[in-house]
């Protein structure tokens, strides 16, 4: 008798176990430069249509120092229809000069840039930081850094569910999801619309003089993450990025443990490449990749495997010596043992000394 497949997910199960991406790195015998330019082009062209630029026009809301770290919030447009909160980090005593900057792509929770930006603003948001030693926007900040981040789409001060507006039939949905639905009915994806507004927040930290727009680094944890390698993917002023506990298998992650929504993905990705390609696209672009041993959310077996494919391609653009590992103890966090050597690295003055 056949072997018949009522279940979707199994049959997604099935396609995906024997599914060959078509710019899988391995298939091209090495060849960087053809497997590179070919790919790039096809995989940005994924994420759709962006939404248009605007002047930021922003709005200083609020200047204080806490904890070694002066910190500005201002109010800034990211769209012709979309405002953010934008937060600026520098250390309490700079006394000017542009400084090195990292933009710090939050992950997914309820507190947005507030955690990742270290604003101790209640019990809840100091114990999610400890979880997670989620504060590097603070960290690196009082490590000499500036350091920047917004909100993006249905978290922090951008959080529909939060607002006395909240759409009831919303109730119990993914907002990520959501967001999705409605980019893809406008050519749009989640990505395309977050990747604009962190792109208007470059735009605007690169105005300011604390910020030396030369100098610009990116780093992110989980959905952070994502955003931190679409962010270098698709805006070359970023010269050095650090991908925190965002390295798996998509079979695997997606897939199989359905570890991932609508804010991470775009129309057609997974045809052309899996996510360590998607990653050593990046190449030769100076990249530090965190993977927690113990991490339940990426594991690490699967992340190690990512990490190996990333190597491979590194090594045939020339510059395995540009990809550093950070395979540290602890779960799904920020494992912080080579972040501030690295981003000095490549990004504090006189440091610099390769060609990108």
């Amino acid at each position: 008798m056949k072997t018949r497949t009522l279940s979707p997910m199994k049959m997604f199960a099935k396609v995906t176990a024997r599914h060959v991406p078509q710019f899988r790195f391995s298939d091209f015998r090495g060849d960087f430069t053809q497997w590179k330019s070919e790919a790039i082009p096809l995989v940005r062209k994924t994420l759709g249509d962006w939404p248009p630029s605007t002047a930021a026009d922003p709005e200083l809301v609020a200047d204080w120092v806490d904890r070694g770290v002066r910190k500005r919030r201002y109010l800034i447009d990211v769209a012709p229809d979309a405002s953010a909160s934008f937060q600026l980090n520098l250390p309490e005593h700079h006394e000017g000069g542009a400084l090195p900057a990292i933009l710090c792509w939050h992950g997914h929770g309820p507190y947005g840039k507030d955690a990742v930006m270290g604003n101790l603003g209640s019990p809840e948001i100091a114990a999610h930081i400890a979880v997670y030693n989620y504060d590097y926007g603070h960290q690196m900040a009082a490590a000499g850094f500036a350091t920047y981040a917004i909100d993006w789409m249905g978290c922090g001060d951008r959080n529909d569910a939060a607002k006395p507006h909240f759409l009831k039939h919303g109730e119990g949905r993914d907002w990520c999801n959501l967001y999705y639905l409605n980019a893809t009915m406008l050519g749009m994806t989640s990505l395309s619309i977050n990747l604009a507004h962190g792109r208007a927040a470059t735009d605007f930290a690169c105005s300011l003089p604390e910020v030396d727009a030369s100098r610009l680094g990116v780093m992110g944890l989980s959905g952070g993450g994502t955003m931190t390698v679409w962010t270098a993917l698709t805006d070359a002023r970023f010269k050095a990025a650090e991908i925190i506990c965002y390295s798996d298998l998509w079979e695997k992650f997606g897939i199989q443990d359905l570890n991932y929504c609508g804010m991470q993905i775009a129309p057609g990705l997974f045809k052309l490449v899996d996510l360590p390609d998607l990653q050593g696209l990046l190449a030769p672009l100076p990249l530090l990749v965190d993977i927690g041993a113990n991490d339940t959310c990426f594991q690490a077996d699967n992340a190690m495997e990512c990490f190996r494919q990333v190597r491979e391609i590194y090594a045939a653009a020339g510059r395995p010596d540009f990809l550093e590992l950070d395979l540290f103890s602890g779960g799904h966090s920020w494992g912080a043992n080579k972040s501030e050597a690295f981003f000095k690295k490549y990004l504090f003055p006189g440091e610099m000394t390769h060609d990108l």
